[in-house]
């Protein structure tokens, strides 16, 4: 084992560093090699990593750093580094490049990869990537860009591997020994009628398994679906995972084969559409990364900083509507915040839930109500507990019993409307079409805060005063 990899190994026997965590000295000791300007170097650091990794030590170091670093390792930044990169650091690394490093680099990857990259590139370059691919690429790959964007059609790949229906294994083991253009990685052959329609998929495995004289067409899979180009990468992405595929065909508007999808991919866009809802629940676009400049950052969450300004504009307002009540009673604006941060933690774990259940698509309009009526019934389950400890709180606090009495009614009904609010409006911005996880927080928070403040300042004004 080199010296290097006995440093990764090492590191997570320290305990100093996650397993799968960029090794420190490594960075060092490229940002090193860096500052001596020393190439050799830099390759050997580089040379035991995976692309992934590569992308990740990328992405760590400053804009000048990463210049410097697109400088020196030059022309062996390979295609599969930049397709690990994430989009906005991609185009960043992209026009670094030299022309002829990124066409030489674009000319080993599969056509869905190349269909990626080309996404980000300025149209100069693009015409350049593309006059470096040989013919049937280059046609494969602007076919792929006539489709949608984030459809099947710009997510499958071309090669693939095919045979006819009545072929038998042995057939099709000598076709793919033949054969010098192979996929780099496939895990089906898949089945066509003479109209070129997918049939069926066949694993390499099963294939490899039986005798050289059974027909393949008694060999082919259960969980067989085919996707339209033309469908959503989300749409397909949630297939794959609710049906467990590990490849699918991809067919033209006449149902014939033109590509393959395959799991890595859709487990690519799982994770895209992971990362989108997390950002979205926090009212943080989805282009943000933490590469962003200042600038940049601060632009892209002030939208829905706004959004939350002018919500609790109106939740003052309706604490200014009861400000008699307050100047009366001292401890009403003591226990307001209590009342209002447990409504609004309570309304933001139900929120989170509904969310993921609506992109996961558990939550459906059969099952809403039921899911409804449980969330309100562990809401009013979690107020009167929480509600009780309060009236406890209050009375050996302020010994005004009548206040205690007050703050657990308040907690309990704003529990309650935290719990209906938190899943009602995700559901409603989803069928209005508007996506909850973006729109969702600031209206439970608002709901959370309004039906406190009011319930509890109202009740008091009525009881107590």
């Amino acid at each position: 084992m080199t010296d290097d990899a006995d440093q990764i190994a090492a590191a997570p026997e320290t305990g100093e560093e996650d397993a799968y965590t960029l090794d420190r000295r490594r960075v060092a000791a490229v940002l090193g090699a860096l500052d001596a300007q020393d190439r050799a170097q830099l390759l050997d650091t580089l040379e035991p990593l995976h692309p992934a990794d590569v992308a990740d030590l990328i992405e760590q170091i400053n804009p000048a750093d990463r210049r410097r670093f697109v400088e020196l390792a030059g022309d062996w930044i390979g295609g599969e580094v930049l397709s690990e990169l994430e989009e906005g650091l991609r185009a960043e690394v992209i026009g670094l490049l030299h022309p002829e490093v990124l066409t030489e680099a674009v000319r080993a990857l599969e056509s869905d990869d190349v269909v990626d990259l080309l996404e980000d590139l300025e149209t100069e370059q693009r015409h350049a990537v593309l006059g470096a691919l040989s013919a049937p690429d280059r046609l494969a790959v602007q076919s792929s860009l006539t489709y949608p964007e984030y459809s099947a059609g710009r997510l499958m790949q071309r090669e693939l591997v095919m045979a006819p229906e009545h072929w038998s294994v042995g057939q099709a083991i000598d076709h793919m020994r033949a054969r010098e253009d192979l996929p780099s990685q496939f895990y089906h052959v898949v089945l066509v009628d003479p109209a070129m329609r997918p049939v069926g998929n066949v694993t390499l495995g099963r294939i490899m398994s039986s005798a050289r004289g059974t027909a393949l067409s008694d060999l082919v899979e259960e969980a067989f679906r085919i996707f339209p180009a033309t469908e959503s990468e989300t749409d397909v992405a949630y297939a794959f995972n609710q049906y467990h595929l590990i490849s699918a065909p991809v067919v033209d508007e006449g149902g014939r084969l033109v590509g393959v999808i395959t799991i890595d991919d859709a487990m690519g866009v799982l994770d895209e559409e992971h990362e989108e809802d997390i950002l979205r629940l926090g009212g943080v676009t989805e282009e943000s990364r933490l590469t962003d400049t200042v600038l940049q950052a601060a632009r892209g969450r002030a939208t829905w900083l706004f959004v939350n300004l002018l919500t609790a504009i109106f939740a003052s307002v309706v604490i200014d509507a009861f400000a008699d009540t307050i100047d009366q009673m001292v401890a009403l604006a003591v226990l307001m915040p209590i009342v209002a941060s447990m409504g609004g933690n309570a309304g933001t774990q139900t929120m989170t839930v509904a969310v993921r259940a609506i992109a996961t698509r558990d939550l459906t309009a059969q099952n809403a109500l039921r899911v409804t009526a449980r969330e309100v019934a562990v809401g009013g389950l979690n107020g009167a507990l929480f509600g009780l400890v309060m009236a406890g709180v209050a009375a050996v606090w302020f010994g005004v019993p009548l206040l205690a009495a007050v703050i657990a009614a308040a907690m309990l009904l704003t529990q309650v409307a935290a719990a209906l609010g938190g899943i009602a409006i995700p559901i409603l911005l989803d069928r209005l079409r508007i996506d909850p996880a973006l729109a969702s927080g600031p209206f439970v928070t608002t709901v959370t805060d309004v039906v406190g403040f009011f319930t509890f300042l109202g009740l008091a004004s009525m009881v107590i005063l």
